[in-house]
């Protein structure tokens, strides 16, 4: 059975024992975490489409653990002005496992 949820914002196409990584949760490692926004399920026979969402599903997860992105370096320049700015910027994930799509 696979489901799209919405996590923080983002869809993410999941199934079972599967691992993502999401923008950072607010839950410690080893945490159990409950998404009830799932905007579809499917199986090999049927698939429901929710209006916005499918009433009565939840994805539940657990938290294995947080990590930086890797870094992103913004430079801005414009020529013969003397203009020159750097900057950098390390996105937060938090990994999570998928246990179960109820």
């Amino acid at each position: 059975m696979i489901a799209i949820v919405n996590i923080q914002g983002q869809q993410f196409k999941v199934e079972a024992g599967q691992e993502i990584f999401v923008h950072r949760l607010d839950a410690s490692e080893g945490d159990a975490v409950s998404f009830d926004e799932v905007l579809m399920t499917a199986t090999d026979s049927s698939t429901t489409i929710g209006t916005p969402t499918v009433s009565g599903k939840s994805v539940k997860a657990t938290v294995i653990g947080h990590q930086k992105g890797d870094k992103v370096v913004v430079f801005k320049k414009k020529r013969r002005k003397g203009y020159r700015v750097k900057n950098g910027h390390r996105q937060s994930f938090t990994k999570i496992k998928i246990d179960s799509i109820a």
